[in-house]
């Protein structure tokens, strides 16, 4: 087996365990390459099929390109979709800063939808080299129903071994890619051909490396226009993957504010 080999299998090994001992599943769908990649596998893992709804959480701030690749990929793959829209920033904790108060609109969003629909898992396409706070995480993530983490708290995970029974009033995150790195993503993406938004590729020496809603990221500098030449680029870049998202460069603790109290 390959590597990318590996990596599919354990991630199919994890969406189907899910799919066996949880009931009452929902996949988040951010519709960047992290999330496309999971529904795809998931399609893999399913025989063509997304069992589950798939949940958008829309602040109404996406880029055009984002809406239009949902819109054609959701027809195209049959999927169940939810949009679930996200409370306004207004209604934001106010002692955040600005972008990361804009961040925290999905997750009043994702806690109105788990309090409405009761979902006992949610999958989410997060990886650990994303972010140091993700570097945390579990692959079956417990949390209250009000979302909130305790990164201090996670059960152990020895050899593919997870806890998928959980206390009543607990719902669980799985991240079925949780061992990718942005590199992986990118080699199965091209060896699979699995459809990508176009915002990824460079235009006039730009290119978003990791997409979020208009208002609080920005591409990065780049002549990368094709999936060569973006593997090639991230082969010897230092630069942050999400280097082009405001919150990330506003206080110390922002993120780890977010994903406490429930961001995903």
């Amino acid at each position: 087996m390959t590597d990318l080999d590996q990596l599919e299998s354990q991630s199919v090994y994890i969406l189907r365990e899910a799919f066996n001992k949880i009931d009452r599943l929902a996949l988040l769908w951010s519709i960047g390459k992290d999330s496309n990649v999971l529904l795809w596998l998931v399609r893999k893992a399913f025989f063509g099929k997304v069992p589950f709804p798939v949940v958008q959480l829309d602040t109404g701030m996406e880029l055009p390109e984002v809406y239009e690749f949902r819109d054609v990929t959701a027809r195209d793959w049959d999927l169940d979709l939810v949009i679930e829209q996200c409370p306004p920033e207004s209604e934001m904790d106010p002692t955040l800063p600005p972008a990361t108060r804009a961040a925290a609109r999905k997750t009043e969003g994702l806690k109105a939808l788990l309090k409405r629909e009761q979902y006992q898992g949610i999958f989410v396409g997060i990886r650990r080299d994303e972010q140091a706070t993700r570097a945390k995480e579990r692959v079956f993530s417990p949390r209250a129903l009000d979302g909130v983490w305790d990164f201090k708290d996670q059960p152990a995970e020895f050899w593919d071994h997870y806890k998928t029974r959980f206390a009543e009033g607990t719902h669980v995150r799985i991240h079925p890619l949780l061992h990718w790195t942005e590199l992986d993503i990118w080699r199965y993406s091209k060896r699979e051909g699995i459809p990508i938004v176009p915002l990824y590729f460079a235009r006039d020496g730009k290119r978003y490396r990791s997409l979020g809603e208009k208002n609080i990221t920005f591409p990065v500098d780049s002549s990368a226009a094709n999936i060569d030449e973006i593997i090639s680029e991230l082969e010897i870049t230092r630069t942050p993957e999400r280097a082009g998202r405001s919150m990330d460069n506003e206080t110390e603790d922002a993120f780890e504010r977010l994903r406490s109290s429930g961001y995903m």
